[in-house]
C-alpha cells in the first residue's frame, strides 16, 4: 500500500484538549476525545501519535508500538511518532531495534534533547558508555537546567566508576531542584556518602513541603533512612526505612501466593525425568555464566571476581530469560512436552539477544539477574553447557538489605518484611529441589564463606566454570569495568566483613521476617530437614 501523509486539522480543539490532558496525565479525560477523533478519521497520525503514547502510559506496550507503526506508515516523515517508536523499544528491551530507529531521527532532527537524551540512555543499556557519556554532556551542555538529565549523568559516571564527577552531577540537579528525591536516594545508594546536617534539613525540609509527589517521599525516606543508619540511630533510620516501603509497596502490588504457586509449578516441572528426556538438547554454546539468587546478596561481588578473569566478560543483570520464557505456553508445564529443536532454537535466541552486550573477545560473559533463580530448570535445558550459579547470604543480612534498598523497577517483594521472608524461603525451596532433581547443575557461593577464606571460594568457583586460577580474580576491586548494580562503589574496595552484621543494629524490629522465614534461617546455610 502506497504511504501517504495524512495529517489532522491544524487546530482541532479535542487534539489540544487532549494533549493538555495528557500533559496533565489525565488519561481518562484524553481517551474518549481521541477515540472520537479517530473514529471520525482514522487516517489522523497527531490522534494516532497521542493515542500510542496513552498505550504506552498504562504498560500496553504492544499496542503503542502498533500503533506507531500505523502512523509512521501513513507518514514516514513523521518524526515525532518514531521518536516515540524508539522509546517503546528501549522500554521493552528491544534495544538494537530502539538505535535503528534513533538513527534515522537524529537523521531528521539531529539537535532534539529528548533525542539525545533517549540515545544515551540506550547507549548506556548496552554498555557503550564513551557514547552515553558524550550524549548527556552535549544535552547538558545546550540545556543545564535538566534536573533529571544531570541525574542519569550522574548514574552513568557512577556506572564507569568517576564517583566524584557522578557525586558533582547529582549536586547539579539537587541545586536546580532540591526536592528531586531520586537524586538524595542517588546519593545514598552510593553507600559512600555520608550526608551532612545541611543535607538532612534539605531532605526533611522536602518531606515537609507541599506538593511533594508519592515518588519524591519514599526516595527521601530511603535516603534519610541511610542517613540516620550511618550515624547509628537505628530507630529513626527504620521509622524511615519503613515508612519508604510502605509507600512504595501501595504502588507496587505483590502478592507472595503468587510467587509460592509459581515456584510449586516450577518445582512440578522439573523432575530427573524432564533433564533426562532432555539430555543432549539445546544449544552447545558454553558462552554464558549466569549468576542468580536473591537480590543484595552478594552477586555484584561474584560477577566482579569473575570478570577479573582474562576469558570472562562482566555484562549487566539482562531481562533475556525472562522474555524468552514469556513465549512459551502453560509454562513451565509445557517444558515436559516441548521438541529438541525449540529448545535449541530458544537457547541461539538468546545468545544472538544478549550479542549486542558483549564487547570484548572474550569466549564467556556474566548475566547477573538475580531473578532468573525461577527459571533455573530453563536455563539448563536450552543452555546445557552454561554455568549457573548461587550466590547466597545469610537470610536476615540478606533480607534487610534489600528492604532499606529503593530498586529502579521490579523487585515487589523487597517492601515488606512478611513479603520478603516468604520470597527468601521459596527460593531456597525450589534451589533445593534442583539440587535433588539435577546434582551439580548449580554451585552455591555462600557470601560468609567468601569472606572468611576468599582464595579458597575464588579458586572453588573458577573450578565449577572450567576456569584456570588468575591471581587477578583475587584483586577484583581494581579490576576497571563498568558496574551498573547498587554495588558498585563497594566492589571497587576489598572484601569487607562489616556489611555481614548491619542488620544486628535493626533485630527488634525484625520478628515479621523472621517468622515468613520459618526453617531457612535456622539451617543456614544447609537446608532445611525434609525439604
Amino acid at each position: 500500500m502506497a504511504s501517504r501523509t495524512i495529517t489532522a486539522p491544524q487546530y482541532d480543539p479535542r487534539l489540544v484538549r487532549a494533549a493538555m490532558a495528557m500533559n496533565a496525565n489525565v488519561l481518562h479525560e484524553a481517551e474518549p476525545l481521541l477515540r472520537a477523533l479517530l473514529k471520525e478519521n482514522p487516517f489522523d497520525v497527531r490522534a494516532i501519535r497521542l493515542f500510542a503514547e496513552l498505550a504506552g502510559r498504562i504498560g500496553r506496550f504492544q499496542d503503542a508500538e502498533n500503533l506507531l507503526r500505523r502512523a509512521i506508515e501513513l507518514a514516514p516523515d513523521f518524526t515525532p511518532a518514531r521518536a516515540n517508536l524508539a522509546l517503546v523499544l528501549y522500554r521493552t528491551e528491544r534495544v538494537a531495534e530502539a538505535l535503528e530507529e534513533l538513527a534515522q531521527v537524529s537523521a531528521e532532527d539531529p539537535d532534539n534533547p529528548g533525542t539525545l537524551n533517549l540515545q544515551a540512555a540506550v547507549y548506556g543499556r548496552i554498555g557503550e558508555f564513551d557514547e552515553a557519556l558524550a550524549l548527556y554532556a552535549r544535552v547538558l551542555e545546550d540545556m543545564p537546567r535538566q534536573p533529571k538529565v544531570w541525574m542519569s549523568y550522574g548514574h552513568l559516571l557512577k556506572t564507569v566508576g568517576r564517583l566524584e564527577e557522578g557525586i558533582a552531577a547529582y549536586r547539579s540537579a539537587l541545586a536546580i531542584q532540591p526536592g528531586l528525591g531520586e537524586v538524595w536516594w542517588s546519593l545514598a545508594n552510593l553507600k559512600t556518602v555520608r550526608f551532612t546536617e545541611e543535607d538532612m534539613a534539605a531532605m526533611r525540609a522536602a518531606l515537609a513541603g507541599g506538593g511533594v509527589s508519592p515518588e519524591d517521599r519514599w526516595h527521601l525516606d530511603f535516603a534519610l533512612g541511610k542517613a540516620h543508619e550511618d550515624r547509628g540511630e537505628a530507630e529513626a533510620a527504620f521509622a524511615h526505612y519503613a515508612a519508604a516501603n510502605a509507600l512504595r509497596k501501595k504502588r507496587l502490588p505483590y502478592k507472595a501466593e503468587d510467587t509460592t504457586a509459581a515456584v510449586d509449578a516450577a518445582i512440578a516441572a522439573a523432575t530427573p525425568e524432564l533433564f533426562a528426556r532432555h539430555a543432549g538438547a539445546g544449544c552447545p554454546a558454553p558462552d554464558p555464566i549466569f549468576v542468580l539468587g536473591m537480590p543484595r546478596a552478594g552477586s555484584t561481588l561474584v560477577e566482579q571476581i569473575l570478570s577479573s578473569h582474562s576469558q570472562v566478560e562482566g555484562t549487566s543483570e539482562l531481562p533475556d530469560i525472562g522474555i524468552l520464557v514469556r513465549t512459551l505456553a502453560d509454562y513451565p508445564a509445557s517444558l515436559a512436552s516441548i521438541a529438541p529443536e525449540t529448545l535449541r532454537d530458544l537457547g541461539e535466541q538468546y545468545l544472538e539477544r544478549t550479542r549486542v552486550q558483549r564487547h570484548t573477545a572474550r569466549p564467556l560473559f556474566i548475566d547477573k539477574l538475580p531473578n532468573n533463580w525461577l527459571h533455573a530448570a530453563f536455563i539448563r535445558l536450552i543452555l546445557p553447557n552454561a554455568k549457573i550459579i548461587d550466590a547466597r547470604r545469610h537470610p536476615l543480612s540478606c533480607c534487610f538489605s534489600n528492604f532499606k534498598q529503593h530498586f529502579a523497577r521490579g523487585q515487589g517483594f523487597s517492601y515488606a518484611l512478611e513479603d520478603m521472608g516468604a520470597y527468601y524461603r521459596d527460593y531456597v525451596r525450589l534451589l533445593a529441589h534442583l539440587d535433588a532433581a539435577a546434582p551439580g547443575m548449580v554451585h552455591r557461593v555462600i557470601y560468609e564463606r567468601m569472606v572468611d577464606d576468599t582464595e579458597a571460594e575464588v579458586r572453588a568457583l573458577l573450578a565449577f566454570c572450567g576456569l584456570p586460577f588468575e591471581p587477578a580474580c583475587l584483586a577484583f576491586h581494581e579490576t576497571q569495568r563498568a558496574v551498573r548494580t547498587p554495588s558498585s562503589e563497594q566492589v571497587r574496595r576489598p572484601i569487607y566483613r562489616e556489611g555481614t552484621e548491619s542488620w544486628k543494629a535493626f533485630e527488634p524490629w525484625l520478628d515479621p521476617l523472621k517468622a515468613a522465614l520459618g526453617p531457612v534461617l535456622a539451617a543456614y546455610p544447609d537446608i532445611p530437614a525434609g525439604w
